[in-house]
């Protein structure tokens, strides 16, 4: 079985120059990708795959332009991992699963550095190090934390903030876990509640803790504070009469806003890793949850920022890794299957059931939380999928039309 695991770094300087680098190459030669197949597609109507172009651009570009000699300076795996990063998100567009390729912005920090094992000593593993190709060996942030002598396939180094993260993908023994508890789990997702059980267990929305507000509340402080730098940056530059003035104190301004960004991610991370520790750890027989059209919630103006921080797809996408590891099977339900309108203990489905009705009222006598009946209708549910593979749940939650994931069952 393979694993990922992702940990913070800490490089000397000159370690910091080289992952640099390497990013900016690799983002440049990803931008240039995109950048020349939109012009070559305008032109002649094709698409340049991403052999054709390393080879355009090792004989023929480079050497034509002696200003970008600094593409050689980095690896040349580097680079050629970039082009196959550009062309599978062309591949997917044409597939009709994502849309067209966007230029990656510096300030997103969102490419990794690509390293090749090129002999046997790269990518060793020990408890406060790794030995990362052409970096050497750097100390990690937390001792023990990936398995000593671990046999890495592969490795990148990111940048968020002022930080460098390492991560790597390792080959480990398979081990199925075998579960004790019979009883099967269905789990209602939302905005009000994160998460709700079938078995009354609530999981609450972190979004709306003090915590989180006061990190939002100072992210907003610090992006007027930047917002204010930039427009007198430009009044400056108006006034100045030779050159141009500088943006020291800007850049210091967005790694703050960068840092605080982070920030929010690392707590909203973190609790979803700890709700599904929580769900596992009760070892059920299945799990069901719900295939939610996340993409079409997220068009609603008014609900698009609460779900988008709710961070549904990451969710689904650590349950279903940990269901593997411990043999639970996954289940998920048909996005049509009207969940909450129907009654968990007589069946009847309450059409005019309105989204501001919070407790479900039933002409059985059944008075119950909405959420909580629909958890318990998951749970219940006939007719369901078996979730197979990861690689099946792409962005936003829903299931691709070009696999076929997932098998069908229907219990009588």
């Amino acid at each position: 079985m393979k694993r990922a695991y992702k940990i913070e770094i800490n490089p000397t300087d000159e370690q910091k120059s080289k992952i640099h680098r390497t990013i900016g190459v690799s983002r440049f030669i990803y931008n240039f990708y995109i950048a020349h197949n939109k012009e070559v597609y305008e032109k002649e109507g094709k698409f340049v795959s991403g052999m054709d172009f390393s080879k355009w651009l090792n004989n023929e570009y480079i050497p034509n332009n002696q200003d970008k000699k600094w593409i050689k300076e980095v690896s040349s795996k580097a680079t050629k991992q970039a082009i196959m990063n550009g062309e599978k998100a062309f591949k997917d567009f044409f597939k009709g699963t994502k849309g067209f390729p966007k230029f990656k912005k510096r300030k997103n920090q969102d490419v990794k550095a690509y390293f090749p094992k090129n002999n046997k000593t790269d990518w060793t593993i020990e408890r406060h190090r790794v030995k990362i190709p052409t970096l050497g060996w750097i100390r990690l942030k937390e001792f023990g934390y990936i398995p000593v002598n671990s046999i890495v396939k592969s490795g990148t180094v990111s940048q968020k903030a002022d930080r460098y993260y390492v991560s790597i993908l390792v080959e480990e023994t398979d081990i199925k876990i075998s579960n004790t508890n019979n009883e099967g789990v269905g789990i209602d997702l939302g905005i009000k509640e994160f998460a709700v059980c079938s078995d009354g267990i609530k999981f609450k929305n972190i979004n709306k803790t003090s915590t989180v507000k006061k990190v939002e509340k100072k992210l907003k402080r610090e992006q007027r504070k930047l917002s204010r730098k930039y427009e007198s940056l430009k009044i400056r530059n108006k006034n100045i009469k030779e050159g141009r003035a500088t943006r020291q104190n800007i850049q210091k301004q967005i790694v703050k806003v960068q840092k605080l960004h982070q920030r929010l991610v690392n707590i909203r991370t973190d609790y979803i890793n700890k709700t599904v520790f929580s769900i596992i750890k009760q070892k059920p027989s299945y799990i069901t949850i719900e295939d939610l059209a996340v993409s079409n919630l997220m068009k609603n103006k008014h609900l698009s920022k609460a779900i988008a921080s709710q961070k549904f797809f990451e969710f689904k996408t650590k349950l279903m890794s940990k269901c593997k590891q411990n043999n639970i099977e996954l289940r998920i339900v048909d996005r049509f299957y009207p969940s909450s309108k129907t009654c968990s203990k007589c069946g009847e489905i309450k059409k005019d059931l309105k989204l501001s009705d919070r407790i479900y009222k039933c002409n059985c006598g059944l008075a119950i939380d909405r959420d909580l009946n629909a958890s318990i209708n998951l749970k219940n549910a006939k007719e369901y999928k078996i979730a197979l593979n990861q690689k099946h749940l792409y962005m936003y939650g829903g299931l691709t039309s070009e696999f076929k994931p997932l098998e069908s069952h229907t219990k009588s």
